[in-house]
């Protein structure tokens, strides 16, 4: 807690013997271009590497390689999800050539270990999907059931009892 309360806040120090309005705001100018030169440097810096889902434009830009794996339609939300936890970078292309939809999707070489675990994951949600039963149909034998079953008479003692 310490750390963040002192990497947000500012020190400025000045020497003076006399502190005037101006030699503040002379201070504060000099502080500002500091800023602005730091701001500088980190723009000449280059343009930061994109995470995670990205065109496969910029995936291939990256020089790494590509190869791609196919997934049916169902299941790319969740595909979605699981890749970003796993820090795969990957770009998802939509095939329409047949009449069923397919996607590719695009993943860099070296996170072939990373996409495997992620797919590993992903296929064990679908299978673990499969498995259970659908409520709507679960809905459906109740609504079967419903007339057979009776609701049994509650009897009260105290209803003939009066005093």
């Amino acid at each position: 807690m310490q750390e963040e309360v002192e990497s947000r806040t500012v020190t400025l120090s000045v020497s003076a013997v006399k502190l005037t309005g101006r030699l503040f705001k002379a201070a504060i100018a000099k502080y500002m271009q500091h800023r602005k030169e730091k701001k500088q440097e980190k723009a000449r810096a280059g343009p930061v590497r994109p995470i995670g889902k990205q065109s496969v434009k910029q995936l291939i830009g990256q020089n790494q390689g590509v190869t791609n794996i196919e997934v049916s339609d169902q299941g790319i939300k969740d595909f979605d999800r699981i890749a970003r936890k796993y820090g795969v970078d990957y770009a998802i292309k939509k095939d329409k050539t047949g009449e069923k939809p397919k996607y590719l999707i695009f993943f860099k070489g070296r996170d072939a270990d990373a996409l495997t675990a992620a797919f590993t994951e992903y296929t064990a949600q679908a299978v673990k999907r499969e498995k259970r039963p659908s409520l709507i149909s679960q809905l459906r034998k109740m609504r079967e059931l419903a007339p057979t079953l009776k609701p049994e008479k509650v009897r009260n003692k105290d209803k003939g009892l009066e005093l």
